[in-house]
């Protein structure tokens, strides 16, 4: 989930702004944790890898 969508229950703003505390402490976990392999790829670019695992496997096992 993104952070842009959150909103505060302390403040009731949207977390991404960060108007307090809360929301600053909750936007900066987030951060930390969408630092992962695929968080740089956009959605096209993880059905294109998709797609290509797919056909490499259907390679693989027609050639056995």
């Amino acid at each position: 989930m993104t952070y842009d969508r959150l909103v505060c229950a302390n403040c009731a703003a949207p977390v991404s702004e960060g108007r307090c505390p809360v929301c600053r402490a909750s936007r900066e976990r987030l951060q930390q944790q969408a630092g992962g392999v695929f968080a740089q790829l956009s959605p096209a670019m993880l059905v294109a890898l998709t797609v290509l695992l797919l056909a490499v496997g259907l390679l693989l096992h027609q050639t056995t």
